[in-house]
């Protein structure tokens, strides 16, 4: 089903969808896709985010990532 909406774009939003349609795409899909695509970052973030909010708090991977991170720096070359 799709629903009929009515925007004001601003300038860079003007350009935005401008550039979108220069693709071939029609000024809805161009919206359209727009949408879903930045929806999609956003969840992809926050369970970017939430992955690792939950590595830091596993104290066991946090004492081994340490762990890691001091067994390289004592490999770097000396400066």
């Amino acid at each position: 089903m799709t629903r009929a909406i009515s925007v004001r774009l601003d300038d860079d939003a003007l350009g935005a969808l401008t550039k979108l349609e220069a693709t071939g795409l029609s000024r809805s899909e161009a919206i359209r896709r727009a949408l879903v695509d930045a929806a999609d970052r956003m969840r992809d973030k926050q369970a970017l985010a939430a992955e690792v909010a939950a590595l830091e708090a596993d104290e066991i991977d946090r004492a081994e990532m340490l762990e890691v991170a001091d067994l390289m720096e004592q490999m770097r070359a000396p400066r």
